[in-house]
């Protein structure tokens, strides 16, 4: 039964982007439905390089008999999904076809030496702290052009082209170097996580101004609860999207876009400024620096034991610590709350997008199927599984209708809804420039350890910044919004 109010799975699906979705302008996110369905493909070569002929079945030309290689990251996710649902459809279909499987939370130091020697696996699910720098592959001619992918009939309906089945975001994101490179398949929350269970046994009311936060971690402070923490090992970089969203929120998307296209000073904007600090007293004042020195996993944990209020990461969580989460924890989000009376975008504002990034490497031995293997990864049947495995979302329309979702999934939807057309962009330069995220996911534990000043903070990463932008062996990429 619904009550008044109450957010339904359809309501769910509508407002998160698996029906249709719903986004601000600009945001370079889920934007409304997708394209109408009645196109028809374009029409494929006879035959592949490999002599295979192509039909709307087989757009790619696949063989049947040759082996596929499938490197999955092992994080949030796990990799379940890939194994009994995505290579499962594809073993389905080519039966003859050695499926290889390899699942890694280590996928730089894995696949950095095979890359070298070109012996690269046909598939990869490029996530995690180590992930490869997509820029450098992209250079080295190593990423397969999808456009192929998007113009390719649907696995569920031959009369509708792929690209017209997705969330255009996709498709938006897709690009490096002008191309269309990479999937970026799950649709995720980023912004402050909590116990809802915890707060209504204490009575609390999420904070949403700044003085109520710490006025909040005061209290928390005398039942012996830090405020918020962060993982200083192998997840730092989740306080660096924290901080540079709060930014957003003080100044709005352009000082996003703006550290996404090197502008001048970027780094050094007064809404950075601002954000840096108001974390820096949170940090100093309500958190613990033992923090500095534990993972993702270990910090997840204290926050599953109510150690922790606040954890700031995105909406796989929920399924990253189902095993370990206790009957008395219900995942809830909450927007960062607002930093000043004048933060241009409102307290409501949280950040959405896609993210978790596949690619097919150009120079396998297989890139037909790897093509392919995306191609059903993206039909109704591969996102379901997918989203059933996971409790999150992908990019593909209506695909997770009718399932049962879970609490922390429903309470991003609201959010969501309640921002409306608030909607904080993603960060791009993780995939464009990643020595510049890597260098200031570094300075970012220096600063929330004290060992450098906010004003220390800026000055390194900008000068940073500048010397990409310097650096003419360095493929530059431009965004408008």
């Amino acid at each position: 039964m619904t009550h008044p109010g109450e957010l339904t799975r359809r309501d769910l699906l509508r407002r998160i982007g698996l029906t249709a979705v719903v986004v601000g302008p600009g945001a370079g996110l889920l934007s409304a439905c997708a394209t109408g369905g009645g196109s028809q493909p374009s029409a494929a070569p006879a035959t592949t390089a490999g002599g295979v002929a192509t039909s709307p079945a087989n757009p790619f030309g696949v063989d049947a008999k040759k082996p596929l290689e499938v490197t999955i990251f092992s994080g949030g996710y796990g990799d379940a999904y890939a194994k009994d649902i995505h290579e499962a459809l594809y073993a389905k279909k080519y039966a003859g076809a050695q499926i290889k499987h390899n699942a890694t939370q280590n996928i730089g130091t894995q696949l950095r030496p095979r890359f070298l020697s070109g012996d690269v696996p046909d598939v990869v699910n490029n996530s995690g702290p180590e992930a490869l720098d997509l820029a450098a592959l992209a250079a080295e001619g190593h990423l397969a052009d999808l456009t192929a992918l998007w113009d390719a009939p649907s696995a569920d309906d031959p009369a509708k082209k792929v690209r017209d089945t997705i969330t255009p975001a996709a498709i938006t994101n897709a690009k490096l170097n002008g191309k269309d490179l990479v999937l970026n398949y799950s649709v995720s929350h980023r912004a402050l996580w909590y116990n809802a269970k915890l707060f209504a046994a204490k009575g609390w009311t999420v904070p949403r101004t700044w003085e109520e936060f710490k006025a909040l971690g005061e209290t928390a402070k005398k039942e012996g609860i830090h405020l918020f923490a962060y993982p200083g090992q192998k997840g730092p970089y989740y306080q660096l999207w924290n901080m540079l969203y709060t930014a957003a929120k003080i100044g709005g998307n352009q000082v996003i876009v703006d550290i996404d296209n090197l502008v001048e000073g970027a780094w050094k904007s007064e809404a950075v400024k601002a954000s840096l600090t108001a974390w820096l007293e949170i940090q100093t004042g309500y958190s613990d620096k033992s923090y500095l020195g534990l993972d993702h996993t270990q910090t997840q944990i204290k926050h599953l034991q109510n150690k922790v209020l606040f954890y700031p990461v995105g909406s796989w969580i929920e399924n990253e610590m189902a095993k370990d989460k206790p009957a008395d924890f219900e995942y809830a989000i909450a927007p960062v709350p607002s930093v000043t009376a004048a933060d241009k975008m409102p307290y409501e504002a949280i950040q959405v997008g896609v993210g978790e990034v596949f690619f097919v490497a150009a120079k396998g031995k297989n890139p037909q199927g790897g093509l392919e293997y995306l191609r059903l990864m993206l039909s109704k049947e591969g996102a379901r599984g997918f989203t059933e495995k996971t409790k999150n979302l992908t990019v593909v329309n209506g695909a997770a209708e009718g399932l049962d979702l879970p609490p922390g999934l429903m309470s991003a939807a609201k959010a969501q809804d309640a921002a409306g057309a608030n909607i904080i962009t993603d960060a791009r330069f993780e995939g464009w420039y990643k020595p510049l995220f890597d260098y200031a996911t570094q300075q970012t534990n220096s600063l929330m350890g004290g060992r450098i000043s906010v004003e220390e903070f800026m000055d390194k990463v900008q000068r940073k910044a500048d010397e990409i932008k310097a650096d003419s062996s360095v493929t530059k990429q431009t965004r408008d919004a």
